[in-house]
């Protein structure tokens, strides 16, 4: 890190209806340093960076590179002025190669030849240069999750990227391959790359960060250096209060049986197996963890649990019956709750309002209806309750749910799910967006839940949160059950082998 600065913001806003996402906020980027954005949900951390690398237009203020005003209307623009961002879902096309991946948009030398050994040799050196270790022939989808993200990485490199943006970028990790991304990061920092770094994991916050910003309801409070303060400090910049960063549970006392799953398997068209030979049970008052890369069979685990997919085999039994050829709604109707890891595409109806996304699958019953009409008033006295509880950042029940910021989405998920008072919650990354207080409350509120006596499976990439929370922990490879732990016995060193499929030997067995 030179101390030298390098990319500065000067009073920069961005404003939406009735939100100011940025205000008038001044911060100034060293070159070759890893500089950390650390905020609630809403605090403007994603929004700063959207400006940046053209998603979003400045309304006020500028944006100054080696002290010169640039404007920045547009992805290429930024592209353009070195900056490249890594998204937490990457930007891959599955069926092409690394190399092909790397050069899709670039202009040939010499149209209409494509030139692909041009490419190659620049794509090489670029890699060497940077110690980036990739197999350019490769098809991007059968490469593991952690190269995936070298390749996009080292697309942003070649395409010149001086300042690289990582939002989130280890939700999809197991431990080893953090590990390894945060080694090519110190690389890219000695070489003189600029690292603006996203996360709400404290714990790697403070491994990898030269300088931390704190941002809260859209401005600037503080500029720290990382050997200069504590995750409690940063974290009463971010909530004005402490946080707790132990999860203290009471010992489980699971009561009847309330899902069980045997033999579930499912296929795709191609006829590869999504879900293989899936056998589990959840009972009463326990919280049963399952744990993985993004990516291995979660999502359709999810579905066919929640009634949204048909297993190929295998039979799945509710309280002792068996529900397998049963709807969602009849699943809802039984118990159920689910928080689905997609809340924008499977949780939400974006232009739908905040109390009508509370209502989305109870509207029905009494007593959201008398007889054919709903009804409005208990139906936004529900929302105004939800949104009391969980903290919803929001003026009133009637903003459309799109307006929120994503971690506010969550929590209208999350608060609508466990005000059902369900039987059976299953929740899918119920933590993904949201900042460290949040994840303490919610945390706290499915611990709560199975005190009173809920079945909760809880399915989460991130491994600390399926460790601290479950009473017993499953882990997930390629849609195969690779063993069962105890997380309270079993590290996450071993539990990262078994992420990258490694098989547990003597796991418990389940009954």
């Amino acid at each position: 890190m030179s101390g030298k600065v390098f990319l500065s913001f000067k009073k920069v806003s961005k404003y939406f209806p009735g939100v100011i996402a940025c205000d008038k906020i001044d911060l100034d980027i060293y070159r070759g340093e890893v500089h950390t954005l650390l905020g609630e949900n809403g605090a403007g951390k994603s929004t700063l960076m959207n400006l940046l690398y053209g998603l979003y237009h400045v309304d006020e203020g500028e944006i100054l590179i080696d002290g010169s005003s640039v404007s920045i209307h547009s992805p290429g623009d930024a592209i353009d002025l070195g900056i490249g961002m890594i998204h937490q879902h990457f930007m891959l096309i599955p069926v092409f190669t690394v190399l092909e991946n790397i050069i899709l948009g670039q202009r040939s030398g010499k149209p209409p030849l494509l030139q692909l050994e041009t490419f190659r040799r620049q794509v090489s050196e670029v890699a060497g240069r940077f110690g980036i270790d990739v197999d350019l022939d490769a098809v991007v989808e059968d490469l593991a999750v952690g190269m995936q993200q070298k390749v996009e990485i080292l697309k942003a490199l070649y395409r010149g990227a001086r300042i690289l943006i990582l939002d989130e970028p280890t939700s999809v990790l197991t431990p080893q391959e953090s590990q390894d991304l945060f080694r090519m990061l110190e690389d890219l920092k000695k070489q003189g790359c600029t690292i603006l770094f996203i996360s709400h994991k404290m714990i790697e916050v403070m491994q990898i960060s030269d300088r931390i910003t704190v941002l809260r309801d859209g401005k600037v409070i503080e500029t720290v250096d990382r050997h200069k303060t504590t995750p409690r400090q940063l974290c009463t910049l971010m909530v004005c209060r402490d946080v707790s960063f132990e999860i203290e549970k009471e010992e489980s006392d699971p009561g009847e049986e309330v899902l069980r799953l045997e033999g579930i398997s499912l296929q795709n068209k191609g006829g590869l197996f999504l879900l293989r030979d899936i056998s589990l049970r959840v009972c009463a008052g326990e919280i049963l963890g399952i744990a993985g890369v993004d990516g291995n069979g979660q999502k359709p685990l999810a579905k066919v649990i929640s009634g949204l997919q048909k297993p190929g085999s295998g039979d799945i039994y509710m309280f002792g019956q068996n529900i397998t050829g049963e709807n969602t709604r009849s699943r809802i109707e039984k118990g159920l709750s689910y928080v689905p890891a997609d809340r924008r595409r499977d949780g939400l109806v974006t232009d739908f309002r905040i109390w009508e996304n509370c209502i989305l699958e109870i509207f029905y019953t009494k007593p959201f209806t008398r007889g054919f009409t709903l009804n409005a008033r208990y139906s936004h006295e529900f929302a105004r309750r939800v949104i009391r509880e969980y903290d919803i950042k929001t003026p009133d029940e009637n903003v459309p749910v799109k307006n929120l910021s994503g971690g506010n989405q969550q929590r209208v998920v999350i608060g609508r799910e466990i005000s059902k008072n369900p039987r059976l919650l299953l929740v899918v990354q119920p933590t993904w967006g949201l900042d460290v207080a949040a994840c303490e409350f919610v945390y706290n509120r499915l611990l709560e839940e199975r005190n009173k006596g809920t079945a909760i499976l809880l399915i989460s990439t991130e491994l600390e949160e399926v460790r601290s929370l479950s009473d017993r922990l499953m882990v997930l490879f390629k849609g195969e059950i690779m063993g069962e732990v105890d997380p309270r016995t079993v590290g996450p060193a071993e539990t990262g082998l078994m992420m990258a499929g490694e098989k547990r030997d003597k796991s418990i067995p389940v009954v």
